[in-house]
């Protein structure tokens, strides 16, 4: 009380503060609309609103969303090129990403967003977009590519994997649940694309600079969303804050990946020397033999390899560690859920010639071919990815104006903004219960998978630019549930505070610290 007499007084001495100050109290207020959504206001926009909700910008996205009807235009401060118009309609959703796709390319500005991506995938338009995808897809496709990610995959797991929860278990250790999923999808990835095991997962949890570039990388490129053009260029020009972190962590990302790619052609020199056939089935050494079909040459063909397995890499680490603590957070949270699926396990198990050494019953883990009959794994996967969707948050500029079917305008000054995390928790989209974690939803009466359509169930991206990697996502999660569950039971610490953190994957903030138990 003392204090805030010290206020009122101190500001009555000076009345164009305590103008301010009353501006200041109305603000806050304003910001608090008892109808839930943000105040757009003259020259500043809802910087307001953002400033206020930055450390919860997922569910306060979905608040408004939710009180406005799915959609919400958010005008930016004076100065600023765009608005954006925030939606999670699934008539949207395919208007944008499907119907009208041609009006909606990636573009300069999203180039610009996410330079640190430069030509690849998920950067690229037109005919290098087309063409990195059909050789993607080719790779993906190939029988023998499939094999060989089965393959690694059961072998992560029975050398890499078991063996450091059994130690965990031994020990009684807490552990980040989150940082040991990074660090085998890492492997995995670097594994289908370079050809090379970096040995992320390990007992002594090494530290890897490549991986530690790739998190800094991805919290710049989600600082870059919620921040005014004018400050994000004043860091620039200064070479400051978020400006500094990322020009360090990707020459660290530059650095990893050059050493990858001369350690790929290093060693298929060496094999060509010998006469022999490589019989490689990575990614890299994929692109490395289509050098001519890409058409460049010397350093700008160094910079199409480093621009694609960048944008790999990403694509394989960050969205299957994501889905998988998600995962199993929600299985802790659900006994029940964790009882069926154990069932199903007991149900199909792995079949013995699916170990590589003979060597028992843990030794066995399931094929490719066993993985399919995971109906309910697979349901509850997908109810895991509905509500929290790896990529929570997508973005579109149309190069010509529109409307979208719920009628918004839109065009070069106002962009799209597609919350992927807000859609799953809509009422209107996913009935009254799409705040429950239900697998069953996933389910037909007979027990078969009930088909969404991509518009609804976004967490693949949505139209032309579907993940490629589904398939194969699904089938490393469910090797990794099966390799885990039966064998250990996952205890969350208590006091553990689960929440997004802020970031173009949504990861958890503080990591997922749990116990790990030997089941009998």
């Amino acid at each position: 009380m003392e204090v805030m007499s010290w206020l009122i007084g101190f500001l009555g001495r000076y009345p164009e503060l305590m103008v301010s100050f009353a501006c200041f109290l109305l603000l806050f207020h304003r910001l608090n609309r008892r109808d839930g959504l943000p105040t757009n206001w003259p020259v500043i926009g809802a910087i307001p609103a953002i400033t206020v909700n930055a450390g919860r910008v997922h569910e306060w996205v979905t608040e408004f969303l939710r009180a406005a009807g799915l959609s919400y235009v958010i005008k930016g401060p004076w100065g600023s090129p765009v608005d954006a118009i925030v939606t999670a309609d699934p008539a949207n959703v395919a208007h944008v990403f499907t119907a009208n796709f041609g009006n909606y390319p990636k573009g300069k500005e999203f180039a610009a967003l996410f330079d640190v991506l430069g030509d690849g995938i998920f950067n690229a338009d037109g005919e290098s977009w087309a063409f990195q995808r059909r050789k993607a897809h080719a790779l993906l496709s190939d029988a023998r590519f499939r094999a060989a990610v089965a393959e690694a995959t059961a072998g992560k797991l029975r050398r890499g994997l078991a063996p450091l929860l059994d130690g965990l278990a031994a020990s009684g250790a807490a552990v980040d649940l989150q940082d040991v999923f990074v660090r085998l999808t890492f492997d995995l990835t670097a594994m289908f694309v370079f050809g090379i095991d970096p040995g992320c997962l390990a007992a002594d949890f090494p530290f890897v600079p490549f991986a530690d570039a790739m998190d800094t990388i991805e919290e710049v490129l989600f600082y870059r969303h919620v921040t005014p053009v004018p400050w994000l260029k004043l860091q620039k020009y200064l070479k400051i804050g978020h400006n500094k972190r990322m020009k360090k962590a990707r020459r660290v990302l530059d650095e990893s990946i050059a050493e990858f790619i001369s350690l790929r052609r290093a060693r298929a020199a060496a094999t060509a020397s010998d006469d022999q056939s490589t019989g490689e089935a990575d990614l890299l050494t994929s692109y490395l033999a289509c050098q001519d079909e890409v058409g460049k040459s010397g350093a700008e063909f160094d910079k199409f390899l480093r621009d694609t397995t960048f944008n790999l890499m990403v694509a394989g680490r960050d969205t299957t560690s994501s889905a998988l603590t998600w995962f199993f957070w929600l299985v802790t949270k659900h006994p029940d859920v964790e009882a069926k699926i154990l069932d199903e396990l007991r149900s199909h198990p792995p079949s013995s010639s699916s170990s590589g050494t003979g060597a028992g019953d843990d030794d066995h883990y399931h094929t490719a071919g066993e993985l399919k009959q995971l109906v309910y794994l697979h349901a509850a996967l997908s109810e895991s990815l509905r509500l929290y969707p790896p990529v929570p948050f997508e973005h579109k500029a149309a190069s010509r104006p529109d409307t979208l079917p719920s009628g918004a305008a839109v065009g070069p000054t106002r962009r799209v903004i597609v919350s992927f995390y807000s859609m799953g928790r809509m009422e209107a989209v996913w009935g009254k219960d799409c705040l429950e974690f239900r697998p069953e939803r996933w389910l037909t009466p007979v027990g078969r998978l009930r088909h969404e359509p991509s518009c609804k169930f976004v967490a693949f991206n949505v139209g032309p630019r579907t993940c490629l990697g589904r398939d194969l996502a699904f089938a490393q999660m469910k090797a990794v549930v099966a390799a885990v569950l039966p064998r250990f039971r996952v205890e969350v610490d208590a006091g553990v505070v689960v929440r997004p953190k802020l970031s173009i994957i949504l990861h958890m903030k503080d990591g997922l610290k749990v116990r790990v138990h030997k089941r009998e």
